[in-house]
């Protein structure tokens, strides 16, 4: 699909076996052009999650494609797909999933370092300061507050200066206040260095601040438009 970074294309998906398969994601057809801001929506269990790990290659449809700029994602080894993801997608995960036993700089680093790209501790000192962490540099996970933790997690999905960013829930963990603030930095970021976003939410006033919200239910995409309020200079 010309002009469009990602896109979807009769997307199917069923975990579990036997009597406990489910068909989480049925005919899902979605695209998104480059630096939109896209939140997925819907209730508990509607397939957000899935799709959002479909997006980002770390689940296989049973049927369908998955393009990242053109390039058929379900085509590729699972090597493939691993260096496709550590250039292009950047993860920001509801837990944080940060490594316990290293500190925040070298959290930051590790996917440079795996991708075998020149001066990550470098990089990843930059990307820290980029959101207010200058002073953190060599402080473990649980030395960090919530929000801290979720800042390195969000420097270390921007470090290798991916095209797209996924988010699961980024705020889902944190209280209102730090949550405002977290979000405040992800679409800064996003709006400075030109990147795509598609985030899960269930938090309205973080979906009206995307482009464009898709709605889910029952692993279907029941809705597909723009939010009410209009989006302006966010």
């Amino acid at each position: 699909m010309t002009g469009k970074i990602i896109a979807l294309e009769g997307v199917d998906l069923s975990l579990g076996d036997g009597a406990a398969r489910v068909h989480v994601l049925q005919q899902i057809n979605l695209s998104v052009s480059p630096g939109e801001a896209v939140g997925l929506i819907g209730p508990s269990g509607s397939g957000k999650s899935t799709l959002l790990m479909v997006l980002a290659g770390l689940e296989r449809p049973e049927r369908g494609r998955v393009l990242l700029d053109g390039q058929d994602l379900t085509r590729l080894s699972e090597d493939a797909l691993a260096r496709v993801r550590g250039r292009r997608i950047g993860i920001v995960f509801q837990s944080f999933h940060l490594v316990p036993t290293m500190t925040a700089l070298e959290n930051v680093a590790l996917p440079l370092e795996l991708a075998g790209r020149p001066g990550a501790f470098r990089r990843a000192e930059a990307e820290l300061a980029e959101v207010g962490l200058a002073e953190r540099l060599h402080h473990y996970p649980a030395q960090l507050s919530g929000g801290e933790q979720q800042r390195v997690a969000i420097a270390r999905a921007l470090a290798p200066d991916p095209a797209v960013v996924v988010a699961d829930e980024p705020t889902g963990n944190l209280d209102e206040r730090t949550g405002g603030s977290v979000v405040d930095l992800l679409f800064r970021i996003k709006r400075e260095r030109g990147a795509t976003l598609v985030l899960v939410t269930h938090d309205a006033a973080l979906a009206a601040r995307c482009d464009r919200t898709v709605r889910l239910r029952a692993g279907r995409i029941v809705e597909d438009g723009i939010p009410a309020e209009p989006v302006g200079a966010r």
